[in-house]
């Protein structure tokens, strides 16, 4: 099967240059200003931009056992609709990812119903360390910890454990940060205030600066301790981007973080109108820290850009303030609120495919993915920037049916994905017929 794509406008490797790509199969032939071979599908992309398939390292697709929220087939689905070709998925669900056996049963959810490429970490908790030291680095993206704060059976906050993790696992560690007993007593503190009618407006200071810092500072200091590769996941403070360095290139850093899309879009002022709805752990702070958070993602501090998709219902997310669950739907917007950032001149194109392509292959390791290159694999998204979108409910794929951002209008739109060659997703239809793979690790 070979698939011919005309005069694309390719972003790769910080550059941008205009080029025809040939598809054999599942991977790139061919990158050549003109390419005339005769082809089964040809496109025509002149005006559009091609990028790398988006690589998500942090989503929560809800299966197995919390499928009334969203399932791995649903979710898969909205994230090829938004560009994101490959994702990591996260093992807090129903039961916790806490076993070998578990992990690989989720691999075949997957393989049956994923349309996206896919892998899932391996949980952590306070007793299951002979079960995460058996995972497998080249098949597994990463080990998972809640440190400090979590729910169920996944908080680890035994520091005999951690060091054990930190000292002997080959796996890179990616953690959730934030003090629960900071957490606990931020809540107490403002039941003092408002009794049990906390206002959604308390959550970052319920969820504090204070709390994610002194987690996400503990872990570095294991990790600079034991050598250990360490991820921190969704930063949402100024105060924590002092933890991380961008003087040595990503592929050489043991300690590296990222940043999701909410705490670049939304900020304390936005709990007003969205209410519950951007309720997310670690919350959306003050003005001052998304800015921060910005910068440092364009000065190379923050290495990576994820989603942290995690979606409730509507009726649980309209629950008052403590009964309301953290998370919220994202995968088909990530992508798109990340060209409004451009078309804002905020971040160029070239970086935003660093960060969302390129950034999460290297400190994955994931083997031939993330980048439009001869013989890696077809993971690819055509967008063209001059067609607006608008979020409806109507256009809303989640299995939860809403969005944070719902009546938002984006100047761009995602006309085609490729997943592993194969047209996957094509102005708004879908083709089911084959299913994504599972990701590699070059460890």
């Amino acid at each position: 099967m070979l698939t011919l794509i005309k005069n694309a406008s390719i972003v790769n490797q910080g550059k941008i240059f205009i080029s025809d790509l040939l598809i054999e199969d599942e991977r790139i032939k061919q990158i050549s200003e003109r390419i005339d071979e005769n082809s089964d599908i040809e496109i025509d992309a002149t005006g559009k931009y091609l990028f790398p398939g988006i690589i998500d390292d942090q989503v929560h697709f809800r299966e197995p056992g919390l499928t009334h929220k969203a399932n791995i087939y649903t979710e898969s689905k909205a994230a090829i609709a938004g560009g994101i070709t490959s994702y990591m998925e996260m093992p807090n669900t129903n039961p916790q990812t806490l076993t070998q056996e578990l992990l690989e049963q989720k691999f075949k959810i997957a393989e049956e119903d994923s349309l996206a490429n896919f892998t899932f970490f391996m949980g952590v908790s306070n007793n299951n360390l002979e079960e995460v030291l058996k995972t497998d680095p080249k098949t597994v993206g990463a080990i998972k910890i809640f440190m400090g704060s979590s729910t169920g059976d996944m908080l680890v906050d035994d520091r005999k454990v951690l060091e054990e993790i930190f000292s002997k696992t080959p796996m890179l560690i990616a953690v959730h940060c934030e003090d629960e007993n900071i957490i606990q007593e931020n809540i107490a503190k403002a039941k003092e205030i408002f009794g049990e009618e906390v206002p959604i407006s308390e959550h970052p200071n319920i969820r504090s600066e204070e709390a994610c810092f002194k987690s996400s500072s503990f872990a570095v200091e294991l990790a600079k301790k034991h050598n250990s590769r360490l991820h921190v996941f969704h930063l949402s403070t100024e105060k924590e981007i002092k933890l991380f360095d961008n003087t040595i290139p990503l592929s050489e850093k043991r300690i590296t973080a990222e940043v999701c899309i909410h705490h670049l879009w939304f900020d304390e002022s936005d709990y007003q109108e969205k209410g519950t709805l951007i309720k997310w752990n670690p919350a959306v702070k003050k003005k001052s820290d998304q800015k921060a958070l910005f910068q440092a993602l364009l000065d190379d501090k923050l290495d990576v850009i994820a989603s942290d998709h995690a979606p409730h219902t509507l009726e649980e997310k309209k629950n008052p303030y403590f009964k309301s669950p953290s998370g919220g739907p994202l995968v088909q917007h990530t992508l798109l609120a990340m060209l409004e950032f451009y078309k804002n001149g905020k971040i160029t194109l070239e970086k935003m495919v660093e960060k969302m392509c390129h950034n999460p292959a290297i400190c994955f390791q994931i083997e031939d993915r993330g980048f439009v290159k001869e013989g890696f694999f077809a993971d690819l998204v055509l967008v063209d920037l001059e067609k607006s979108w608008e979020v409806t409910k109507e256009n809303i794929l989640y299995k939860c049916g809403w969005s944070p951002f719902e009546g938002q209008n984006f100047h761009s739109t995602i006309t085609h994905t490729f997943v592993n060659g194969h047209i996957a997703y094509e102005y708004g239809s879908f083709d089911e017929s084959t299913k994504g793979q599972r990701l590699k690790f070059n460890r």
